[in-house]
């Protein structure tokens, strides 16, 4: 983990990365009417973010879309259910960008 960070510039580099990695996916979580987060804004979490669709009769159709998508890991959280996209470190800008377009032709 430490020489991934130091490979991609330091603790400084890889937080504001993290921070645009959940700016972006935060604000396709409240601007889309299909999808609402579990968490109030002032306890959101940069590496964890949960959120559900406003619809469940749309569950199948997104599910689909995240799968043919080849995105993993969106299992719901064990206490708030829905769904949970971890943003560790490594991931990357790309990947998030991949789920919010997902998210978007929902």
């Amino acid at each position: 983990n430490l020489k991934h960070l130091m490979k991609n510039g330091g603790v400084k580099a890889i937080e504001k990365v993290n921070n645009e990695k959940a700016a972006m996916l935060y604000n396709e979580i409240d601007q889309n009417p299909n999808f609402e987060g579990t968490t109030a804004v002032e306890d959101r979490s940069n590496m964890n973010v949960t959120f559900k669709l406003t619809d469940e009769s749309k569950k199948e159709a997104f599910d689909k879309l995240w799968n043919d998508a080849n995105i993993v890991g969106l299992k719901g959280h064990r206490s708030v259910g829905g769904y949970r996209a971890s943003m560790y470190n490594a991931l990357g800008l790309d990947s998030v960008k991949a789920l919010v377009e997902v998210m978007k032709s929902l």
